[in-house]
């Protein structure tokens, strides 16, 4: 993949997100972006929130607690979370093998702010329906 410069990541060769270094979300090519892209979806969200419910939950638990997500979706929000450092996956040799996932300690990191999310969105669906209802009006109007 050829050098980097020290304190950078290799695979995003930007040194302001690595090292304990914060990132700017205003810098078009500041990874950040692409963790929010991730963290903030709704799959993930669910996911995160279930995972701090217990210590340790199985797949199978995880797809019937979230009604509408297809078994290839849930395998790629868990395969990012292991990927961002912020899940783990621990498989049991039986058979079937029974895997289980937990959250990390940078995870554990992600749980207020996506509660508080969560929070938000669910006390202010309304007002962000009836606002879409009026501007949905104003857009049929002949004039617009």
């Amino acid at each position: 993949m050829g050098s980097t410069p020290e304190g950078t990541s290799p695979a995003h060769r930007y040194p302001e997100v690595t090292d304990g270094r914060k990132g700017d979300l205003y810098d078009a090519a500041c990874p950040t972006r692409l963790l929010l892209d991730r963290v903030g979806s709704k799959w993930t969200v669910m996911v995160v929130l279930l995972l701090a419910e217990s210590e340790e939950i199985r797949f199978g638990a995880l797809k019937r607690r979230m009604p509408g997500v297809s078994q290839k979706m849930l395998t790629q929000t868990l395969r990012r979370l292991e990927a961002d450092g912020l899940a783990a996956r621990r498989v049991e040799s039986t058979r079937p093998p029974a895997v289980h996932y937990s959250l990390t300690a940078l995870g554990r990191t992600l749980v207020e702010p996506v509660r508080a999310l969560r929070n938000w969105a669910e006390t202010n669906m309304g007002s962000v329906e009836r606002a879409r209802s009026v501007a949905s009006t104003l857009d049929r109007r002949p004039d617009a």
